[in-house]
């Protein structure tokens, strides 16, 4: 058995949930091993996504497990023998890993659900804005690797999923870099809001009673709920959360902020109005 150098977060997701599974039948690692016949070792290197394993494996432990959803057990096979070589491998040692995780948790999301408070939503960005952004990251990057950013984002950006962002009027009038860049970020958005697969909402600054200035965060939802992730800004890259208890807070959180922010026509009017200030 070979073992994996870097597992992808993908690839940890899946070991996650079979751990999870196993603890909640109340197994040990070496009875796990037991039941399917090989080295308590193996159990570790495949929870660890250290190692790979079959759907017969992933069908036999949730048999063990006494897992009876199907639609989840089908999901974590899928994880576990499909073999996508996305378009953010190439990026794989040049950038941090947590850019090319954050890129594949998006490519295989069924929706996509963001609350911006600070900034503008990375996959609504203008190269600009986008630019600006980079260049104020401290330490200071090199010039490839603000470039190499630029790129990654840009390529994040040729996305169809259905995608729903919740922005802060602080985010719209905070100036990344100067007028022409807020006003060119302003009307990218009043763009993007006409696609069929984007919607865009604006919490302004004088509603009353919002609480949620400080939820910013992206929600990704999976093949099943149980598979969702929500994903943080950290202060060395992203931090992924997959509880079901958090998940099911967060879950809660975007629909309160959601209901509190203006619907899509009145958000476009909204940025619209904004615009003509910048």
């Amino acid at each position: 058995m070979v073992k994996r150098r870097e597992p992808t977060a993908r690839q940890v997701r899946l070991a996650t949930e079979l751990r999870r599974l196993r603890e909640a039948a109340g197994l040990n690692s070496r009875q796990a091993a037991e039941l399917l016949g090989v080295a308590p070792a193996q159990i570790t290197h495949i929870e660890s996504a250290l190692a790979g394993v079959s759907e017969q494996r992933v069908r036999r432990l949730a048999s063990h497990y006494a897992c009876t959803d199907e639609k989840f057990i089908d999901a974590l096979v899928t994880m576990a023998t499909e073999r996508t070589n996305g378009w953010w491998e190439e990026y794989r040692g040049l950038l941090p890993t947590s850019f090319l995780d954050l890129s594949e948790l998006e490519h295989h999301a069924r929706f996509l659900r963001h609350v911006a408070i600070l900034y503008v939503p990375g996959l609504l960005q203008t190269e600009d804005y986008s630019r600006a952004v980079f260049s104020a990251r401290l330490p200071e990057l090199t010039s490839e690797e603000l470039e190499l950013r630029i790129q990654h984002r840009r390529a994040r950006q040729q996305f169809t999923t259905p995608y729903e962002a919740v922005i802060h009027e602080a985010a719209l009038r905070i100036r990344v870099s100067d007028r022409a860049t807020s006003r060119a970020q302003l009307a990218r958005l009043l763009e993007l809001s006409e696609a069929d697969h984007v919607t865009v909402r604006v919490i302004p600054f004088d509603l009353d009673g919002f609480s949620g200035a400080s939820s910013t965060m992206t929600y990704v939802g999976g093949p099943v709920p149980k598979l969702d992730t929500v994903v943080r800004d950290a202060l060395h890259g992203s931090a992924f959360i997959d509880s079901e208890a958090q998940l099911n807070t967060y879950r809660t959180s975007f629909l309160k902020v959601e209901s509190e922010s203006l619907g899509p026509e009145r958000s476009r009017d909204f940025i619209h109005s904004l615009s003509k200030e910048f």
